[in-house]
């Protein structure tokens, strides 16, 4: 598509950087300090938008300021192009790991943090003292979002949505093993179809609902099971598993670190059950940060699927 340099010369670049932080902060006030301008100067900005497009783009609500339709539509495409600009105008400054203080906000799944994040820490200590990590509990749900309002640098978990101003790395996939007490519920690996059915189960849910993977692959054989407790919390089942007579299936690396922790035993399901690719996911205005790119190379590097416990 050709230039028009007339109409685009009549552009203020500055009304796109406005539009992004009151789109991200949905509030003039939170918008004009996120830019380091007073509030009237960005209520300015915001009526001259306003102009500009020809549509309101946020309306007040009791709540906050909501975008309309329009706004909505225009986010991908305004922060694409303004990442774009700041890649090729904005040279990225040179990054030194052991001289580095930065701060890196990622959103993680409970069983990444309990089997890669320590790794990771580790090697940040004797690599890189100055860098620190700042871990939320990831949701699915929401980590596009929480991306796009620049409250987190990086996610890693089980994530396969994104749009175009996002970017995904996998990692490696992982599978689902069964993880018990083999002394209190009297099987020894590997575990039979007939034994996963009769067992009490114990299954990780984020949503509060009783029904899994384990579940679906169920329904296929006519089969149904048990769920005797359900928990949001995955770091706390291998605890439960322990010192009762019940089941879980959980990623195998998790399941192999606590395996060896807590004594316990390891098995194969018994019905097949799909692969679930962990990812990096990050907003693509981060891609050429030298920071950033580090951060990502270093998890890339020590994301090597652990082998399965026994």
């Amino acid at each position: 598509m050709p230039i028009d340099h007339a109409n685009l010369g009549r552009l203020d670049l500055n009304l796109l950087v406005a539009f992004d932080a009151l789109i991200t902060e949905r509030s003039v006030t939170r918008a004009a300090a996120r830019i380091g301008i007073g509030q009237p100067a960005m209520s300015h900005n915001l009526a001259r938008l306003r102009a500009l497009f020809r549509d309101e783009l946020l309306i007040r609500a009791p709540n906050g300021m909501h975008p309309t339709p329009r706004a909505l539509a225009l986010i991908e495409p305004v922060q694409l192009a303004l990442a774009q600009i700041q890649a090729t105008m904005l040279p990225g400054e040179t990054f030194d790991p052991a001289t580095a203080d930065r701060v890196f906000r990622i959103g993680v799944s409970y069983s990444v943090e309990a089997t890669l994040v320590p790794t990771l820490l580790a090697y940040l200590c004797e690599n890189a003292p100055g860098v620190r990590l700042q871990l939320r509990s990831i949701d699915r749900f929401k980590i596009l979002d929480e991306l796009d309002a620049d409250r987190l640098d990086l996610g890693i978990g089980a994530l396969t949505e994104g749009q175009t101003h996002h970017k995904r790395r996998r990692l490696y996939n992982t599978t689902f093993v069964c993880l018990f007490n083999a002394e209190l519920v009297g099987v020894s690996p590997p575990i039979s179809l007939e034994d996963y059915v009769r067992l009490p189960h114990v299954l990780t849910t984020l949503l509060g609902d009783t029904h899994g993977l384990a579940d679906i692959a169920l329904a296929k054989l006519g089969l149904k099971r048990t769920v005797a407790l359900t928990t949001q919390h995955i770091l706390t089942v291998p605890f439960i598993v322990q010192r009762a007579p019940v089941i879980t299936t959980m990623p195998s690396e998790p399941a192999g670190f606590f395996a060896e922790a807590l004594g316990l035993a390891i098995s194969p399901t018994p019905v097949e059950l799909p692969e679930t690719s962990i990812s990096l996911l990050w907003h693509t205005s981060y891609d050429r940060d030298p920071a950033h790119l580090w951060l990502r190379q270093i998890v890339t590097r020590l994301a090597v699927k652990p082998t399965k416990g026994s």
